[in-house]
């Protein structure tokens, strides 16, 4: 081997030495999982609603005490659902005259207090939905509704706007 081969193989090793040492050291700082932390200035204390849907329990729309943290609403909204993906966490601020969307109730997930609250669902209805879907497993589809004991077309009619399934 001549003494010019033998400098670029040091050379070569060398490079890959620091590429195996950068590459290691850049992954044991990537944190996948690692909470994300949201700080506000404590001069700004804003008060109000908040909505929340996707991967939580109950989505829909929470008041925003101003010493609220973003853990407090997603309990508030009933804690995560198995599979949330906190990377993809997304928050929405509506300007002013902005209408937050509307709160639909997941029928398959929701307890017997807000099933209650939907118009024509009493303790009942509400209790009935919740036994249809124990036997049944959860719905597919809204209209599935309807084979529930004591809802007709026309309770379906007024809530098919404010009810949802999820997954």
């Amino acid at each position: 081997m001549t003494k010019s081969s033998k400098l670029w193989a040091l050379i070569i090793i060398f490079l890959i030495a620091l590429i195996i040492i950068g590459s290691l050291i850049i992954w044991s700082k990537y944190r996948p999982n690692q909470p994300l932390e949201i700080a506000m200035s404590p001069a700004e204390e804003w008060q109000g609603n908040i909505f929340i849907d996707g991967a939580v329990n109950n989505p829909g729309i929470y008041p925003l005490p101003t010493d609220d943290t973003i853990n407090d609403i997603i309990q508030a909204a009933g804690g995560t659902i198995a599979g949330a993906d906190f990377n993809q966490m997304k928050l929405y601020i509506p300007g002013l005259g902005e209408v937050a969307p509307p709160q639909k109730v997941d029928i398959n997930r929701a307890e017997a207090w807000l099933l209650q609250a939907l118009p024509g669902i009493g303790e009942v209805r509400a209790q009935a939905i919740i036994d249809y879907r124990q036997q049944n497993g959860p719905f597919r589809h809204i209209n599935e509704l309807t084979k529930v004991e004591g809802i007709g077309t026309d309770t379906f009619e007024n809530i098919k706007h404010l009810i949802t399934v999820g997954d």
